[in-house]
């Protein structure tokens, strides 16, 4: 039984006890709703959030923890000689679940059975070759208790989903039973909604909440982790990034920084003029019929994949700089280059800037541009010294936002930039960025314990305190001036 079919199975009767709750309301005022105490839609919500709620936190809290008890049962059929050297119990884990997952496919599509995999023998039978069949990879050396490991993975979870879904279908049948037990005319069942739906409120600002933390603090806990695998200083000091999977790196910070502030400038230093200056065209100087055009084809800008904007930096933006510009200027020969990520990129970002400095500049009120033409101010005055300062608050927003999108952009800079991590200041040099070696690092087969995968963890966390001081010293300049304004 699936988590999907058990929230379904939760939701058909939380949906059919707002109806029976709405009728026994009905019937407990003898069909005259002025002797509720409540609108009948109200005794239907009671029922309905006592039938779903319960049953779905219950849900949500099973399927967090089921995967740690499980593991833990599984994880004693694991002996140390079944760890390779220079491997980890997660790493011999991470093949169970995955032989466990081929298993179900298998099964799925008709290659094995039950009373196969129960005879079964990883010594014997190619069991690489059978579910390569079926498009799961695996290790060619898979070991016995790492197959006993996977089979009893998938017991437990047969098991365990069953128990899941006859309590959480138990606790949204019983729920529905006992608010509909407690409807009668004089019951609260507005107030009773009301504070349901508060704490349902609190609840998912909870979750965001707790979500920010918990990234913050999976950050924070693999990069001290790292930091006692890798001297630290040599992270934030050393100009050398040149990871070597098999020991001996240098893990450098500050060329990838470097990288990421330079291809972000170059696109900043595009896309804010381009962008702030549509916005003012837009909002104070065009017609309608001139707006209803512009506007929406500059938001296509940003409803195009970023991997067509890399392709446009591979074969079109690239070639055309390093033609036109750096070869006869004698500063390069490749057409991956900041210059050319910077570019495109700051075309992605032209409407994260226009649109939304538009609809600030459009919430000025009107009367202070009145008050500006009454005191003898030209409309090129007016926009300078009422309505920009006006709206700066919402414009610095815009150009953290798009710095924001900058910083965090991978695919335009892999297929426009390069990924040469060095510290130069010629834009038509290739160079990479922080997310581009986070990618990099995460996605080799390299052991997960190890220095050269975990910079990962604190390249983000480093990307992280750049993002947020950038948020700092926009509320800063938005403070001051503000001020000023006011």
């Amino acid at each position: 039984m699936s988590a999907g079919l058990i929230i379904l199975v939760v939701i058909l009767i939380a949906f059919t006890g707002f109806f029976l709750g709405r009728a026994r309301a009905y019937k407990s005022a003898g069909g005259d709703i002025r002797k509720l105490h409540s609108r009948p839609n109200y005794y239907g919500l009671m029922v309905a959030i006592y039938a779903s709620v319960p049953a779905l936190l219950f849900t949500i809290l099973w399927l967090l923890l089921q995967p740690l008890y499980i593991e833990s049962q599984v994880s004693k059929f694991i002996d140390t000689v079944d760890i390779p050297e220079g491997g980890s119990l997660g790493l011999v884990m991470s093949d169970v679940r995955r032989i466990s997952d081929g298993l179900d496919v298998a099964v799925d599509a008709g290659t094995l059975t039950e009373g196969q995999i129960a005879t079964m023998r990883a010594d014997v039978d190619d069991l690489r070759t059978l579910l390569g069949q079926v498009g799961v990879a695996v290790a060619s050396d898979v070991k016995q208790n790492v197959f006993d490991a996977a089979r009893e993975y998938r017991r437990l979870s047969v098991k365990l989903r069953i128990a899941m879904g006859v309590i959480a279908i138990g606790l949204s049948v019983v729920g529905a039973v006992v608010s509909m037990l407690r409807i009668h005319p004089d019951y609260r069942a507005r107030n009773t909604s009301e504070h349901a739906i508060k704490a349902l409120l609190i609840l998912s600002s909870l979750v965001a909440i707790l979500t920010t933390i918990g990234i913050i603090s999976s950050l924070l806990f693999e990069t001290v982790h790292f930091f006692r695998l890798y001297p630290a200083k040599d992270f934030f000091f050393s100009l050398t990034w040149n990871p070597q999977f098999r020991g001996g790196s240098d893990l450098g910070i500050l060329p990838l920084l470097w990288g990421t502030l330079y291809v972000s400038f170059v696109a900043l230093i595009f896309a804010v003029p381009i962008g702030l200056l549509a916005a003012i065209y837009l909002s104070e100087y065009a017609s309608r019929h001139v707006r209803s055009i512009a506007k929406p084809a500059i938001e296509v800008l940003a409803g195009i994949p970023t991997i067509v904007y890399g392709l446009f930096a591979l074969i079109t933006v690239g070639p055309l700089l390093r033609d036109y510009f750096a070869q006869p200027l004698g500063m390069g020969s490749s057409s991956s280059s900041v210059l050319t990520a910077g570019v495109v990129m700051g075309i992605m970002l032209i409407p994260f800037v226009s649109s939304l400095s538009d609809d600030v500049i459009n919430a000025v009120p009107q009367a202070m541009r009145d008050g500006s033409y009454g005191l003898g101010a030209t409309r090129s005055e007016t926009i300078k010294q009422v309505i920009l300062p006006a709206a700066l608050p919402g414009v610095v927003g815009a150009i953290l936002l798009a710095a924001s999108r900058a910083i965090g952009e991978t695919m335009i800079v892999v297929m426009g930039a390069g990924a040469a991590a060095k510290l130069s200041l010629n834009p038509f040099e290739a160079m990479t960025t922080i997310t581009v070696k986070i990618v990099s690092q995460l996605t080799g087969d390299t052991e997960f314990a190890s220095p050269e995968t975990l910079v990962a963890f604190a390249l983000g966390l480093s990307l992280f305190v750049v993002t947020l001081g950038l948020n700092v010293l926009a509320l800063y300049i938005v403070r001051k001036y503000r001020e000023q304004y006011e």
